[in-house]
């Protein structure tokens, strides 16, 4: 399977070189226009800091770093306020409630990164063991960018010093190329269904497969559907052509390994009376992609080049004023908030005006009186919601919590819990699987544990997810899955 999935990534890495060449003319001028050129030495940020350039003028707290330029100043609008090393209840900084230990705490990492930068670690910190100890345990949950008193974005911070890092080393490593590739891998992968159920069934296969890639051997893998979501639906847009327009995003994992969930989305929509356009590349090929993987990983130009692509797509229904609907919290929020660090021109502002995730959406028709969905009564029926780490990072849950309110007779608890620990791929990583857990168990694990068998199980996060099936054996479902069983006949 290693095997395959290389020489697929090799194929992968020849077409986007040659695609590269092709459009260089077209990128070229994208980055200069968006001052990508930051000096640290020989270093060129990949990812726009310019937001930041103003950031310390005439602020006596703001120690920015001698080098680095805008960066620097982005990692310099921690000022050491501490407010990432508490556990009171809602605050986020997973890797320090679990650890206790400031050495895996937002400040300790922006202090790590300004030394860096200010040439305490050498040449090429970058590199070095100091810079690459401090950010390994940030799973990216944004919390620190919206608990910070100064919103210091460390998750934004982590992937440009990964970057730079994979640009010293002339590439990522296999594991985080392989797992940065999964949207493109995915058409492909319903054939191997059969070898990770022997994985799961074989203890030694799954060794095997750790030590070769680092994927822990303990961790279950997704699988994907028979049949994707976007092969099966329709083409032109769906539902009555009086209907308001929007446009309804589905991301890889509700294409390719839950379509029940985009099922369950457009379903809402139609019933809701709404005209529904499914987000497809305009020339056709393979589906659209955030660019989230690509992104998580430290793969910049790659999660740029599909970014780009999304762009695209999306504007001429968005130039119409149509909203863009998604369902994955950190796919659909990442149109609001990195792809302005991407550098994609003009159209970002508009584009992160009109994503909405799912929920967003029905509870602001609902505010404006415009939202006709008639839901049956669920007698009886408890549901216990986990918030994924971007939900709460950007205040979505009181939209979820506004929306599953409409559902007669359905008792809600939201779960106080702080990140799940799966974190995308953070926990499927061998030397990452324990701590991961122990993020788990903090709320999460307990708490669906002790939920009675017949509840249901709200988590709108994929990898949120999976850490309920592999950490307690239960399974849960999105919260559009919910709604579609209370819609009224």
């Amino acid at each position: 399977m290693a095997k395959l999935l290389a020489g697929i990534l090799a194929l992968e890495l020849l077409i986007n070189k040659i695609n590269k060449l092709r459009n260089i003319q077209k990128w070229a001028p994208l980055l200069l226009d968006h001052g990508f050129r930051d000096k640290f030495g020989a270093m060129d940020t990949q990812l726009d800091w310019s937001a930041y350039d103003s950031y310390g003028a005439g602020d006596a707290y703001a120690a920015v770093p001698a080098q680095g330029g805008a960066y620097g100043k982005a990692a310099a609008v921690c000022i050491g306020n501490r407010q990432c090393q508490r556990t009171d209840k809602g605050v986020m900084c997973p890797s320090f409630r679990v650890t206790g230990d400031a050495a895996h705490s937002t400040q300790h990492r922006a202090a790590t990164l300004k030394a860096a930068l200010n040439g305490e670690y050498g040449a090429n910190p970058f590199a070095g063991p100091e810079l690459t100890a401090a950010m390994d345990l940030c799973v990216g949950c944004k919390g620190c960018k919206r608990e910070c008193p100064n919103g210091v974005d460390m998750a934004l911070l982590r992937i440009e010093a990964l970057a730079q890092r994979w640009a010293l080393r002339g590439s990522a490593p296999l594991r985080e190329r392989l797992l940065a590739h999964l949207p493109r891998f995915a058409p492909w992968l319903a054939p191997l269904n059969g070898v990770l159920r022997l994985r799961e069934r074989l203890p030694l296969l799954a060794e095997l497969v750790e030590r070769g890639l680092g994927i822990a051997a303990r961790r279950s893998l997704p699988r994907r559907a028979a049949r994707s979501f976007l092969t099966k639906a329709p083409q032109e847009a769906i539902g009555g052509p009086e209907g308001r327009e929007v446009v309804l995003l589905v991301d890889t994992f509700s294409n390719h390994f839950d379509p029940e969930t985009a099922e369950a989305a457009l379903e809402i929509l139609r019933a809701g009376g709404y005209r529904v356009h499914l987000a497809r590349p305009p020339a056709g090929g393979r589906p659209l992609c955030c660019g989230r993987t690509f992104l998580s990983q430290g793969l910049i130009s790659e999660a740029r080049a599909e970014a780009q692509r999304l762009v695209e797509a999306l504007w001429p229904h968005v130039a119409r004023g149509l909203p863009v609907i998604g369902l994955e919290p950190s796919c659909l929020l990442m149109l609001r908030d990195e792809y302005y660090a991407l550098g994609l021109g003009e159209k970002i502002d508009r584009i992160a005006k009109a994503a909405l995730l799912l929920e967003e959406f029905l509870a602001r028709e609902h505010d404006a009186k415009r939202l006709t969905l008639a839901f049956q009564p669920m007698a009886d029926a408890r549901a216990l919601v986990h918030g994924h780490c971007h939900q709460k990072a950007f205040g979505a849950l009181k939209a979820l919590r506004k929306v599953l309110g409409l559902v007669p007779e359905l008792k809600v608890e939201f779960i106080e819990s702080s990140c799940c620990g799966m974190a995308g791929a953070f926990g499927l990583e061998a030397e990452h699987y324990e701590i991961s857990m122990r993020m788990a168990e903090l709320a999460l694990l307990p708490k669906v544990r002790e939920a009675e068998l017949g509840t249901l199980l709200i988590a709108n996060g994929t990898s949120c997810r999976q850490q309920i099936r592999d950490g307690a054996r239960r399974e849960s479902v999105h919260f559009a899955r919910v709604l579609r069983a209370a819609l009224a006949a």
